[in-house]
């Protein structure tokens, strides 16, 4: 009998299929056949792929040879987290298993259902070990501890094959145990070249697609299309959809028609979550390297997404003293001031003085040595023996301190040239700094140099 999954309660998104049971209901959805219904669903629905074959641009976990397409070949995969963003292909991926695998398929949605519904979809599990039920949990990072604890037992006793599915770091959101028994995958946002063929084949498509509408496009507007879309074909489908309900049939779909919906663009950028902290990255990473342009596009990103200017300008402030330091000495100072402007400002103005400082740092000569000094004082202190502060180092403000011997032996150092005066300020002396010849710097690695060879003549003399 031929496979088809039935949507049984369509508030909880519950889908069922298998070799036989259920008698699907008149109009049921499946991916073998169209019906009335289907075309009342939306764009993105309707266009799902229906075998792993035509998933596209996942090919890092979905080339032939590669562990997830072996596995579901084989009928042997166990538990399957799919971590990626919005529009990627992560619910399309579980159907596409569930079918393949001839298994029964069951949908949850981590932010509607409760513990209730959790223990009664396991009990039928346990019910029917003949169907190996795959549970489907969309959005499994809403799951506190509590639910996804619930779901461990069954999870190791194979009762289930939960597949779950997130846009947020597993890492972070799922638990240990959970993590440990699945196999974690991460897919990709969709290449716009992908998008364009899909969009290609949805004008093209009178059954499940937008060919009864006869609206053609040129490839350059459907690649302006895509690439607004932030690799989500979800996004791509619905503004096709949309673009293609305003014109006439047979219409041709131009780049002006697309530029309404670049208007309406909405950045994925979702604060403290991992695009946040990737384009963060990309930011400093960008600084760091000397690039101008990418950190202003990154800047604008995040702006534009909604972070607070603040959490920028702390960034500028460490990465001044990280990764500009002794290079530039106004650096610091001049990141110090973006901050205090984006309090004393704020948005939209203090935009402007944070390009100032991204332009200023990105393009400032580069010296990390006063930080990477800094990691091999601490290692130094961590690891090795501490040292005693030198006799002639020790505070002498009491009679009782002078008595010991305290700054007996010190040497003042206005009394030499230069203020060197040769005299050692460790019992057991090392070398943490390092200076560069980047920007400023290079004048600091040349008075360095200097004050070394004042400092061995003056023990020199001292030694005779």
């Amino acid at each position: 009998m031929p496979y088809s999954l039935l949507v049984k309660d369509s508030s909880q998104t519950f889908l069922f299929g298998g070799s036989g049971g259920e008698k699907p209901d008149a109009g049921s959805p499946s991916l073998e056949g169209g019906s009335k219904r289907d075309t009342i669903k939306p764009l993105a629905l309707r266009m799902r792929p229906r075998c792993m074959q035509d998933i596209l641009g996942q090919d890092h976990i979905l080339g032939v040879e590669c562990l997830l397409p072996r596995l579901v070949r084989a009928d042997t995969f166990g538990s399957i987290l799919l971590y990626g963003p919005p529009g990627c292909g992560k619910t399309t991926l579980a159907e596409v298993i569930a079918l393949e695998a001839k298994s029964r398929f069951i949908r949850l949605n981590a932010v509607l259902s409760n513990v209730a519904e959790i223990r009664e979809t396991l009990r039928f599990a346990r019910s029917r070990p003949e169907d190996r039920v795959i549970l489907f949990i969309d959005e499994i990072h809403r799951f506190n501890k509590a639910q996804q604890d619930l779901l461990l037992p069954d999870v190791e006793q194979g009762n289930i094959r939960l597949i779950g599915a997130t846009t947020h770091n597993p890492g972070f959101y799922v638990i240990g145990p959970l993590l440990s028994r699945s196999h974690l995958f991460r897919l990709e946002p969709i290449a716009p070249e992908m998008i364009v063929e899909v969009l290609k084949k949805t004008l093209a498509d009178s059954e499940y697609g937008l060919g009864k509408h006869e609206c053609r496009a040129d490839e350059k507007v459907l690649m302006g299309l895509a690439q607004l879309c932030d690799g989500d074909m979800r996004r791509a489908l619905n503004a096709l959809d949309t673009l293609v309900a305003t014109l006439d049939k047979g219409a041709e779909l131009t780049a002006d028609d697309v530029a309404v919906f670049a208007r309406e663009r909405q950045i994925r950028y979702d604060a403290n979550e991992d695009e946040h902290y990737d384009t963060a990255s990309a930011f400093i990473k960008s600084l760091r390297g000397g690039d101008p342009d990418a950190s202003l596009y990154w800047l604008v990103k995040m702006l534009a997404g909604g972070e607070d200017p603040r959490f920028i300008a702390r960034r500028l402030v460490i990465l001044a003293s990280e990764d500009v330091g002794l290079a530039d000495p106004n650096a610091l100072p001049l990141a110090m001031a973006a901050f205090r402007a984006c309090e004393v400002i704020g948005l939209p103005e203090c935009e402007l003085n944070l390009a100032h400082a991204v332009v200023y740092l990105a393009t400032a000569p580069k010296s990390n040595t006063a930080y990477a000094a800094f990691k091999k004082a601490k290692k130094a202190l961590s690891e090795g023996e501490l040292q005693r502060v030198p006799l002639h180092l020790r505070d002498a403000s009491t009679k009782t301190n002078k008595s010991f011997g305290h700054v007996k032996d010190y040497r003042y150092s206005h009394k030499y040239p230069e203020a060197v005066s040769g005299q050692e300020y460790m019992e057991n002396p090392k070398k943490f700094f390092h200076a560069k010849t980047a920007g400023a710097e290079a004048e600091i690695s040349e008075r360095l140099a200097r004050w070394e060879k004042l400092k061995l003549k003056i023990q020199a003399e001292e030694s005779q």
